[in-house]
């Protein structure tokens, strides 16, 4: 960025308070987006507000205690017990903010359309409170345009001039819960403003975090870039689940297969098959951009056919749990006695948003088994979609009929699940090569 980018008084003003690190941060949604970016701020000394509404969420933060694993409470209570990160229910605050970032959930609707509702009353808030010299960065993965077709016109209503009086931009979150490797400190960001100045301030903003920062020409290419991101990971997943399901007849492990093909050391990135898509991101984020695409007349056929075959993947498995059942044990679903191990949506981390296992535990007690789940970083759940309220139990494998792993979490002893099980089902390769060579282990 160069000082030519910054014209008028109001960005350059602005520009200093963010690289003399005076710059009050307002982060709007303190989940598993928001929280570890307000303590990433915090750390690099800025004054950071958090707006949570959730009462539990922010009873739990005004304590220093973290309810998000990636931000542990050695991180965040001395933050708190310094007053470098505060957090309030109350969006009048935003007012003092010099920077307000939204990273409110978007979800879809059950007709699999978006709903902009959080980002609409986030929009809504910052928008009160708007004052020459704010920037307002939108994280919320959304469809291509929302940034100009949404957020713009609900804070031009002020009369303020964006680019001139305040400062629009997006830039998509890349947090990947769990990962100790790739953290909202080291991930590249990838920045585009509604005009070359709100892009220049929004990518000043995160070189204070000491990130990578790429920068796009417009929001709607960092926001289809967001999209491409996750799309890209739909649909090769939805490629080797296919090849499972193919393998399976064929009597071929796709593990072996996958394993192998990873040798080459070009023209091939690895994906693993499973038993459905989890996160909020996968799952929900091609729905986004399907739908805005329609509005050109332009239909992702190929974009679609690989949410249908993921969506498909947990029938796949419940009908690979009953096939294991009767060749082993010549025993149906019906009151079959069956341990689902893992239920957050990917190893080592608590979140079920959108987790297969929600689904593949409905459709076995839909035939009759008797379900029960163990997981170490998930207690207890409610899930009103598919009508299930159940608690962890104790992990004794050999108490049940069948064994079925759905989220391979570091923590469980394979080895030991093997030799105590009467029966595995593994969807995850997670008993490795002692799964492979037991009679008695089921692969997907």
């Amino acid at each position: 960025m160069t000082a030519r980018e910054l014209t008028g008084s109001t960005a350059r003003a602005l520009e200093r308070r963010i690289t003399e690190r005076r710059a009050t941060v307002g982060v709007i949604g303190l989940g598993y987006v928001g929280l570890p970016l307000a303590v990433g701020f915090a750390q690099a000394g800025f004054p950071v507000v958090g707006f949570e509404t959730d009462r539990t969420r922010a009873a739990s933060l005004a304590r220093g205690v973290s309810y998000v694993e990636d931000v542990p409470d050695g991180a965040l209570g001395p933050l708190v017990l310094r007053g470098r990160l505060t957090s309030t229910r109350e969006f009048g605050a935003l007012a003092a903010t010099d920077v307000a970032v939204i990273c409110v959930q978007t979800p879809v609707t059950v007709a699999h359309e978006p709903d902009l509702a959080f980002v609409a009353s986030a929009l809504r808030a910052v928008a009160r409170g708007l004052h020459a010299g704010q920037l307002v960065v939108l994280q919320s993965t959304t469809y291509p345009g929302t940034t100009e077709e949404i957020a713009l016109p609900a804070l031009t209503q002020s009369g303020l001039r964006v680019g001139e009086d305040f400062f629009l931009a997006f830039s998509p979150e890349r947090i990947d819960p769990g990962n100790r490797r790739h953290t909202t400190r080291t991930i590249p960001r990838v920045v585009g403003g509604i005009t070359p100045v709100c892009t220049a301030l929004t990518q000043r903003l995160f070189e204070q975090l000491e990130t990578p920062v790429y920068r796009v020409s417009s929001a709607r290419a960092a926001e289809m870039t967001k999209l491409l991101e996750n799309v890209f990971r739909s649909v090769n997943i939805a490629l080797v689940n296919e090849f499972a399901r193919l393998c399976e007849p064929l009597s071929i492990d796709i593990w072996e297969v996958v394993g192998a093909a990873a040798t080459k050391p070009f023209g091939f990135m690895p994906f693993s098959p499973g038993p459905g898509l989890g996160g909020h991101c996968i799952p929900i984020d091609p729905f986004y951009l399907t739908w805005k695409a329609r509005e050109f007349g332009f239909y992702t056929e190929f974009i679609e056919l690989a949410g249908k075959v993921n969506e498909e993947m947990p029938y796949f498995c419940r009908s690979l749990v009953s096939q294991a059942l009767n060749h082993a044990k010549e025993k149906s679903l019906k009151n079959a006695k069956i341990l689902v191990l893992g239920v957050a949506y990917k190893p080592d981390i608590g979140d079920m948003r959108e987790s297969p296992a929600l689904k593949l535990i409905s459709l076995l007690e839909n035939a009759g088994a008797r379900v029960s789940y163990h997981d170490p970083h998930v207690p207890s759940f409610t899930d009103h979609h598919h009508g299930l309220s159940m608690e962890s139990v104790p992990l004794d494998a050999g108490a049940y009929d069948c064994v079925v792993v759905v989220t391979d979490h570091s923590s469980i002893d394979y080895d030991r699940l093997v030799d105590e099980s009467e029966l595995v089902v593994d969807l995850r390769n997670a008993t490795g090569a002692k799964g492979t060579a037991s009679n008695k282990v089921f692969k997907l």
